[in-house]
């Protein structure tokens, strides 16, 4: 199959995508905020009190605002690789805030660097929270073994994440038209649990729903992807131009998956959550119970 070709995640092209779509990001990124607000819900079911937060591809710093009012007493860190990220997060507080926290309540702090080395000490985290950005990793194990050094004992992580069935439409569009990836490659909740516990995680809980979001022509769609920096950076994309016969044969393809006069994208969006040095169950002859809860739920934001 095309799309199972090399899908190693090219981390310059990356960068330079959402350098680009720094400016647009917040005005498209729908998706990215529902899936954070879902996140922050889940944490109404954890007893926590950090007193460091990291925010792990942080972007505009949506996710690390909403974390501190969360939690108005920790510091909380927002890191991303791409710096025009990072200003945009920077400029969304007036620089009165920025300047005198003490008057204007708890501010993030932002931070450029790359999910799989971490420019902060071992056991300084409480809670690391990474909200759609894992599947920029081209290494995840590398991620894992970072988050598991900066946590501290006793410490969460939460993040989430997509699974294969992402724009699952777009990759039928495309079967068969070249021998080019032209969808990033996304890894299956289990393999994503299996890391987890390779990395030291304890009691990781593992769940996924389906969110569609729906078109009224796949230029839209096109052009929010565009707008979030969400590329393809993979290694086995096309190069050059696509021809006006191969794009010409996707749309039609895509055509034929309109419903209710739209066109539908779907997400399958993994959630994911792991304590470090938590007691963690075992079975009779020793061996760890990795826990997974799987729910799939087809679910439609517009």
């Amino acid at each position: 199959m095309a799309e199972e070709l090399s899908v190693h995640i090219d981390k310059r092209l990356m960068r330079r995508a959402f350098e680009r779509a720094a400016q647009s990001y917040d005005q498209a990124a729908v998706l990215q905020r529902e899936v954070s607000q879902r996140m922050l819900e889940r944490l109404d079911l954890v007893k926590l009190t950090p007193a460091l937060i990291l925010d792990a591809g942080c972007g505009t710093g949506v996710g690390s605002r909403m974390l501190a009012r969360r939690y108005p007493d920790a510091r909380v860190i927002g890191l991303d690789i791409a710096p025009a990220m990072l200003h945009m997060a920077r400029q969304s507080d007036p620089w009165w805030k920025r300047s005198l926290p003490f008057l204007s309540g708890n501010v993030p702090q932002y931070v450029g660097g790359d999910l799989e080395r971490l420019p902060l000490p071992a056991a300084s985290v409480n809670l690391l929270w990474s909200n759609l950005a894992l599947q920029w990793c081209d290494d995840l194990p590398a991620a894992f073994a970072e988050f598991q050094r900066v946590l501290a004992k006793g410490g969460l992580l939460m993040f989430s994440t997509f699974g294969p069935d992402t724009l699952r439409e777009l990759k039928h569009a495309f079967a068969g038209l070249d021998g080019h990836t032209h969808v990033n490659r996304f890894l299956d909740m289990h393999d994503i649990g299996d890391q987890l516990a390779y990395a030291g995680f304890s009691a990781p809980v593992m769940d996924m729903e389906f969110i569609t979001l729906t078109y009224s022509d796949l230029m839209g769609l096109l052009r929010e992807l565009k707008a979030i920096g969400a590329h393809n950076v993979t290694s086995g994309r096309s190069r050059g131009l696509m021809g006006k016969h191969t794009w010409r044969a996707m749309l039609e393809n895509y055509e034929k998956l309109r419903k209710d006069g739209r066109l539908p994208a779907t997400y399958e969006v993994v959630y994911g959550h792991a304590w470090v040095n938590e007691k963690k169950p075992k079975l009779t002859d020793g061996r760890q119970v990795i826990e997974f809860q799987i729910q799939a739920r087809q679910m439609g934001l517009r």
